[in-house]
C-alpha cells in the first residue's frame, strides 16, 4: 500500500541524515518528493560531506516513489522563492507536505563554551541556517497549501521541550523551530493546513557514525566511546513514523504538536530497519538525562 500516491512533497535539507531518510520514507509512501540542498555532485557545501541531493532523488525513485533534486541554499529567499514557483507551475499548484530539515551548524556549535566567550558570528549563523531558513522556506511554501486547503509542514528539531541543550546558540536554534511549528499551526489551522514538529531520540546520522568511527554494520563497537550510543537509532526510524503520520486523514487533529519517533512508533507500531524499537524516552527517564 502507498497512502502518499500522487502527494507532492518538499523536503528541505534531504543531502543526509534524517531529511534523506523522510525523503526516501515519503517516496516508499508512493510521493513526489523534491530533494533539496546545498550539495550536489561536484560541489559539496561548505561542510564537505560525501551526500548529495542526487543521491537522495535516486534512492527515492528507487524505493517507487519520484525523486526530484533541486539544489537550494534555503538561506537565500530568491533560491526558495523560485523552488516553489517551479514546483506550482511542475504540478499544477499542487504541495502537499513541506518538511523543514535544514541544519548546517555541524560546525558551528561550541559544546562547553559559554555564550559570551563564543564566536558571536557562528551564533548568529546557525540562527541564519537553522531557524531563518525554516522561517524563509515556510513563507514562500505556506501559499501553495492555503490555495488548496490542505496540506502540512513539518519542523525536525531536536527534542520535545524548552529546556537548555548544553549550547545557548544550539539550543535557542533547536527550541525556535519547536515554537514555529506551533505559531504556523496556529496561524494556519483556518485555512485548513496543520504543522507540528518532529524529534528523533539519539540520532545515527552518517555524520555521527563517523565521528564514533563505525559503520552501520558496526555501530553497536561505538559504545566503547559513548554507553548511550546503543540507544541510538537509524534515521528511517523517525523518517518512517512521519511518513505514517503524514499519511492520517485529519492532519488537522495532529497540528500544533510535537512528536517524537518513539512516540510514532508506539502509535503505529514502527520498527527501525534494524528491527529494533528503541525508546529514548523511557532509557533517558531512567537514566536522569
Amino acid at each position: 500500500m502507498k497512502p502518499l500516491t500522487g502527494k507532492v512533497a518538499v523536503v528541505a535539507g534531504a543531502t543526509r541524515g534524517a531529511g534523506r531518510a523522510i525523503a526516501i520514507a515519503l517516496g516508499q509512501a508512493g510521493a513526489t518528493v523534491y530533494a533539496t540542498g546545498r550539495s550536489v555532485r561536484g560541489a559539496p557545501s561548505d561542510l564537505a560531506r560525501p551526500e548529495t541531493i542526487e543521491e537522495t532523488a535516486e534512492l527515492v525513485s528507487e524505493q517507487g516513489g519520484q525523486g526530484i533534486p533541486v539544489r537550494v541554499d534555503h538561506t537565500e529567499p530568491e533560491q526558495v522563492r523560485a523552488l516553489f514557483e517551479r514546483i506550482g507551475d511542475e504540478q499544477a499548484g499542487r504541495l502537499d507536505i513541506v518538511v523543514n530539515d535544514v541544519w548546517g551548524g555541524e560546525k558551528l556549535t561550541e559544546w562547553g563554551t559559554p555564550y559570551w566567550e563564543g564566536s558571536l558570528d557562528k551564533a548568529l549563523l546557525m540562527q541564519r541556517r537553522a531557524v531563518h531558513s525554516h522561517m524563509i522556506t515556510s513563507y514562500y511554501a505556506a501559499p501553495l497549501l492555503v490555495k488548496r486547503g490542505e496540506g502540512l509542514i513539518v519542523e525536525v528539531t531536536d527534542g520535545y521541550d524548552y529546556r537548555y541543550r548544553g549550547n545557548l546558540p544550539y539550543s535557542l536554534a533547536k527550541v525556535s523551530v519547536i515554537h514555529l511549528a506551533e505559531a504556523l499551526a496556529a496561524e494556519l489551522r483556518p485555512k485548513g493546513v496543520a504543522a507540528l514538529s518532529v524529534t528523533p531520540g539519539f540520532l545515527r546520522s552518517e555524520e555521527m557514525l563517523d565521528y564514533f568511527g563505525v559503520t552501520e554494520a558496526n555501530w553497536r563497537d561505538g559504545a566503547e566511546k559513548e554507553p548511550h550510543f546503543l540507544q541510538s537509532e537509524t534515521p528511517f526510524f523517525l523518517a518512517r513514523g512521519l511518513a505514517a503520520l503524514a499519511a492520517e486523514p485529519d492532519l488537522l487533529s495532529k497540528s500544533g504538536k510535537f512528536y517524537t519517533s518513539w512516540g510514532l512508533s508506539d502509535d503505529y507500531g514502527i520498527v527501525d530497519v534494524d528491527g529494533r524499537r528503541p525508546h529514548w524516552g523511557n532509557y533517558a527517564a531512567e537514566q536522569g538525562l
